[in-house]
C-alpha cells in the first residue's frame, strides 16, 4: 500500500475494523508518519437483469448514487451512507444465484433497508420504484407505513 501522501511503500496498520462485507484499516506512513484509511471489499463478477431482459455489470457508484439520492437532505453523514451500501451490496451478493440477480429483486432490498433507516427515504424510493401512477397509491403507501 503507498502513502497517498509521499508514496511511500511502508506502511503499518494502527487499526483494523472487519464488518463482514467491508475491511477498514486505519494505516500510518512509516515515512512522513501521516495517518490514512483504507477500505478492501469483495467484489463478485455479478449481472443484473433488468425487466426487458438486458444484463447489465452490478456497479457499486450506481447503487451507492441511488441511496444518497434519496437520502439526500436528509441528517445521514457519508459513512452512515456507506455502511447502508454495505448492508444492501452483503444483501445482493447473498441472495444472488448463478451470478445473476433481477432488478427487481435489487429494488426490494433498497426499499426494505430504506423503509428501516428512514420512511421518508423509503416512500422517495418506493414513489419511483414503483411508479405511482397517481396520488392515490401515494397515499396508500404512506397509510402501510403508519
Amino acid at each position: 500500500m503507498l502513502c497517498p501522501y509521499c508514496t511511500a511503500s511502508e506502511t503499518k496498520v494502527t487499526d483494523k475494523r472487519d464488518n463482514g462485507s467491508v475491511a477498514r484499516r486505519r494505516r500510518e506512513c512509516l515515512k512522513c508518519g501521516k495517518r490514512f484509511t483504507t477500505y478492501e471489499r469483495v467484489e463478485l463478477d455479478l449481472s443484473i437483469v433488468k425487466k426487458d431482459g438486458r444484463r447489465e455489470k452490478f456497479d457499486r457508484a450506481k447503487l451507492h448514487e441511488g441511496i444518497a439520492k434519496n437520502l439526500e437532505k436528509r441528517s445521514f453523514s457519508d459513512e452512515e451512507i456507506d455502511k447502508i451500501v454495505d448492508d444492501v451490496e452483503a444483501n445482493v451478493y447473498r441472495v444472488a444465484k448463478d451470478k445473476d440477480i433481477k432488478s427487481s429483486r435489487v429494488g426490494e432490498i433498497v426499499m426494505n433497508k430504506l423503509k428501516k433507516v428512514d420512511k421518508v427515504a423509503y416512500v422517495r424510493f418506493a414513489a419511483v420504484y414503483r411508479d405511482f401512477a397517481d396520488i392515490d397509491e401515494f397515499r396508500d403507501e404512506l397509510k402501510k407505513l403508519k
